[in-house]
């Protein structure tokens, strides 16, 4: 039977392509996680084994695209822009890494039901809403965590969580630090930087040291070598600039609202 006379129906496809030389996010969002952190006994305020799962399944995400990350260069033609294909393989992945791998993280626990995730594209014309964009969301994780530090020490004291909010209501930050050092004898600044500052994914140059040893990631070689683009390797040539296309995924805690995180990783927002 000839299909050619049904393949009109695609013609009803919505080619929904992405401004070209833009700069492309996509941010991915847990859906009613609020129930499934309570249903799988998360620990409050901060799980680790959560947190690296989310970290594992968001490097599925960049170990699939060689050219795109969650940031996804201006230049990139990946699914030619489609806005719906990359919001939906990005989600897909995203989804299918975290089921994947729970058994790694949650060794003794087994999922109670499946966990589910949303997605969106957003577009940023230039370096600065694009650094801004990711300023926000430390910033914002910073925020969060800070009160949820003060929160659950309330709670675990013996508060009931009305108590614990109206304790906190009205409150800044520095009154948040003072409390909890104060009351709970904690300093939130010697908490882990993967609560306080997130996660930061990037992909680093991978360099063969020696062909019987293998291969090595360093960050502090990569930051040397961006501060000084004079200079030369043994041979006199000036070394090939990293593009960011290939080598490893790491995981970083690092502060991002500052110029140092971007300085040496130029290859991010080219």
């Amino acid at each position: 039977m000839a299909k050619s006379r049904f393949e009109y129906v695609r013609t009803y496809e919505l080619h929904d392509n992405l401004l070209p030389n833009t700069f492309i996010v996509v941010r991915v969002d847990g859906r009613h996680f609020h129930k499934f952190s309570e249903a799988h006994s998360f620990a409050k305020p901060n799980d680790k084994r959560a947190l690296d799962l989310m970290d594992r399944a968001a490097r599925s995400v960049m170990e699939e695209y060689d050219d795109s990350s969650f940031l996804i260069r201006r230049a990139s033609n990946l699914y030619k822009r489609r806005r719906s294909k990359i919001n939906s393989s990005v989600v897909s992945i995203f989804t299918s890494s975290y089921v994947y791998h729970w058994r790694t993280y949650f060794p003794k626990f087994e999922l109670m039901f499946p966990p589910s995730f949303d997605s969106r594209v957003v577009l940023y014309p230039g370096v600065k809403e694009v650094r801004d964009y990711f300023a926000w969301r430390q910033a914002d994780t910073h925020i969060n965590n800070l009160y949820n530090t003060a929160f659950w020490a309330f709670i675990n004291s013996g508060m009931t969580t009305t108590e614990a909010n109206k304790s906190l209501q009205g409150t800044d930050s520095k009154h948040k630090h003072e409390l909890l050092y104060s009351r709970f004898g904690t300093n939130y600044n010697d908490l882990p930087e993967q609560f306080r500052k997130g996660s930061v994914l990037v992909r680093m140059r991978i360099e063969a040291e020696d062909a019987k040893i293998g291969f090595t990631a360093s960050l502090e070689t990569e930051a040397d070598t961006l501060a000084d683009p004079n200079a030369v390797v043994k041979s006199g040539r000036r070394p090939k600039a990293y593009e960011g296309l290939t080598g490893e995924v790491v995981v970083s805690y690092e502060d991002i609202i500052g110029d140092r995180f971007w300085d040496v990783r130029p290859w991010l927002l080219c």
